[in-house]
C-alpha cells in the first residue's frame, strides 16, 4: 500500500457546515486518501479563562479566549454525520479526531475504523484508555514530546490488547507554521525503528518541501492543513496549503512513492533500451591482419556496446586475430 495521504480540514471549515461539505470534495478532488476534521466541545476541552497559543493569537487576534473561538469553531453531531456520508458518497475515508470524552462517544457512533490521537493528548491518561478500548486503528502524532511520553502512551494501548500493527506513529511539530530548522526529521524513521511501528509525519511547515521528503524517509502516512482559502478568519488557515498547493502536494508523493520503487539494484525497463547505445565494445584501433597478436595498441573501445564488452580485454591480448579487421570494426 502507498503513502496514506489525510488532507487535515481540521477546523478550517470555521464552524460552517457547507463550508466543511465542500473540504470534503475539495480533498477528493486533491487526490487524498482521507479527509479529518476536529471534534470537541469546548466546555470539555478548556477552561473558560484559557489563553490561545501564541501562533493562534497571531492568525485570529487576541481579544477572545480560547474557549469562545473554539465555540465559533465546534461542528454537532449531526454535521459530522452528514460529513462522513457525503465522504462515503464520494469515495474518501473521514476521520476525526476526538479532543475529549464525550467527543470520542460521538465518533464511535459513527462507526470510523481508523481514530488520530493529537500530541496535546499523549498524556491524558483516561483519554487514551477510553479509546484504546475501542479497539480499531490509531495514527498517534507526537508533537511536544520525548520517547519516554511516547513509550507511555503506547503502552496503554498495548495493555487493552491493541496489536503494534494497529498503531502508526507520527512524527510532528506543534508549531504553525514550523520553522525549517526544528522538523527535525531524521527523528520519524529513527523513531519508528526504535518502537517498531510504522510511522508517518504530520506536517505543520510552509509549503510542501518536508511531507514530499518525508515521504522519501519512508513515511507511510502523511498529514497536512488545508483550506479553501487562506485569506479566511480562523486560527489555522494561514498555516494550511489551498487546494491547488494540496493537489500539488498529493502528486509529489505518488511521484516520490513510484522512484523509490524497491532495493534491488538493477537496469530497468526505461533504460535497458540504452545500453547499446550508451556502453561500448572492443573494436579494431586500426586495421588487423589475420594472425597479427591482438594488444592494447591495437584494440580499443566504442559504441555501440553491441560486441564484445570492454571489461573482456585481457581474454583477448595475445590471442591471434582468426581474421582481418577493418578500423573501427567490432571483435
Amino acid at each position: 500500500m502507498g503513502v496514506f495521504i489525510i488532507a487535515e480540514a481540521g477546523v478550517n471549515h470555521n464552524g460552517c457546515l457547507v463550508t466543511a461539505l465542500e473540504m470534503v470534495h475539495t480533498a477528493k478532488e486533491c487526490g487524498a486518501d482521507a479527509i479529518k476534521f476536529q471534534t470537541f466541545n469546548a466546555a470539555e476541552l478548556v477552561t473558560k479563562s484559557s489563553e490561545k497559543a501564541e501562533y493562534q493569537k497571531a492568525a485570529a487576534g487576541e481579544s477572545e479566549s480560547q474557549y469562545d473561538m473554539l465555540i465559533k469553531l465546534s461542528l454537532d453531531a449531526e454535521a459530522f454525520e452528514n460529513l462522513k456520508k457525503r465522504a462515503e458518497k464520494i469515495g474518501i475515508e473521514f476521520m476525526s479526531t476526538p479532543f475529549d470524552l464525550p467527543s470520542i462517544d460521538c465518533l464511535s457512533g459513527l462507526n470510523m475504523q481508523t481514530y488520530k490521537i493529537p500530541s496535546g493528548e499523549i498524556t491524558n491518561l483516561r483519554y487514551l484508555q477510553k479509546l484504546a478500548s475501542l479497539n480499531k486503528k490509531y495514527i498517534i502524532s507526537t508533537g511536544m514530546s520525548d520517547l519516554t511520553e511516547v513509550r507511555e502512551a503506547l503502552e496503554v494501548f498495548y495493555k487493552a490488547g491493541v496489536p503494534k500493527e494497529h498503531i502508526t506513529i507520527l512524527h510532528a511539530n506543534t508549531q504553525y507554521p514550523t520553522p525549517f530548522e526544528d522538523v527535525n526529521l531524521l527523528a520519524m524513521p529513527a523513531m519508528g525503528a526504535e518502537l517498531g511501528l510504522c510511522y508517518g509525519y504530520s506536517d505543520h511547515t510552509a509549503g510542501i518541501e518536508v511531507p514530499v521528503a518525508a515521504a522519501a524517509l519512508g513515511a507511510s502516512v502523511i498529514e497536512k492543513h488545508f483550506t479553501l482559502d487562506r485569506n479566511m478568519e480562523g486560527p489555522d488557515h494561514k498555516a494550511s496549503l489551498e487546494p491547488q498547493e494540496l493537489a500539488a502536494m498529493v502528486r509529489a508523493v505518488r511521484n516520490i512513492e513510484k522512484a523509490l520503487g524497491s532495493a534491488e539494484k538493477k537496469p530497468s525497463p526505461s533504460e535497458s533500451g540504452n545500453r547499446p547505445v550508451a556502453r561500448k565494445s572492443l573494436v579494431a584501433r586500426y586495421a588487423i591482419r589475420k594472425g597479427e597478436l591482438f594488444s592494447d595498441e591495437n584494440l580499443t573501445a566504442k559504441r555501440p556496446g553491441t560486441g564484445i564488452s570492454p571489461m573482456r580485454i585481457d581474454e583477448l591480448i595475445g590471442r591471434p586475430a582468426e581474421r582481418d579487421y577493418q578500423e573501427d570494426e567490432l571483435i
